[in-house]
């Protein structure tokens, strides 16, 4: 007769001796990858258990992927601290917790005023069998029609309102910082001048809502 299996219990938090932080349902962390090679995997925390002694912890995870692990792979608008919410979930060892880290909704993370190596954003959630995004649909800008990367500074025109980057629009990164204003091609041709001395420049921190 198989020996039935011990019973578990939900823990509400757990101290995570190697790293010196607790851990709680809900939080993110950063666990370590198979690969040394490979940047530690962004996972978020659905449940905590451990055996009726207390010992023997696993972490219930919900695993993000990194543009660049999902089936379309890493496009030019996604930042470099970009992460998708998929619909992968897995059983991990507390063991393979490297630190805790924070995923920020977009919105949230245009608004940090430094960002540091614990921080990533999340604007899509992703499904690992199929590739696709929800939503499925961002709002666009520029010349190129392009989602707007957080990691690429834009500047806004005066007459429309819609955000430029500088390549596309014929001008150098700092060219545009010394800039205070500007109105695009399209606005110019309504009898605005293409260039001002300067050109207002900002990295979207006050604009557009994506999600």
């Amino acid at each position: 007769m198989a020996k039935p299996k011990a019973p578990r219990r939900t823990l509400e938090s757990y101290s995570v001796k190697h790293i010196n932080k607790t851990i709680r349902a809900g939080d993110c962390v950063l666990m370590r990858p198979s690969d040394p090679a490979k940047p530690s995997y962004v996972a978020r925390i659905e449940r905590i258990e451990a055996d009726a002694r207390g010992a023997n912890v696993k972490i219930h995870v919900r695993w993000y992927y990194r543009p660049e692990e999902s089936i379309g792979g890493r496009r030019q608008f996604h930042g470099s601290k970009e992460v998708f919410l998929s619909d992968h979930f897995d059983v991990q060892s507390t063991d393979t917790i490297e630190g805790k880290c924070t995923v920020h909704s977009f919105k949230s993370y245009t608004k940090l005023d430094a960002v540091g190596n614990d921080d990533f954003f999340c604007r899509f959630e992703y499904n690992s069998s199929t590739g696709a995004f929800n939503p499925d649909r961002v709002a666009v800008y520029c010349k190129c029609e392009m989602p707007y990367n957080p990691d690429d500074l834009m500047v806004q025109c005066e007459g429309c309102s819609d955000w430029f980057h500088p390549a596309c629009i014929d001008m150098t990164v700092e060219e545009a910082k010394r800039l205070d204003h500007f109105f695009c091609e399209s606005c110019s041709a309504e009898g605005q001048k293409k260039l001002q001395n300067s050109h207002s420049a900002s990295r979207l921190s006050d604009t557009k809502d994506f999600l």
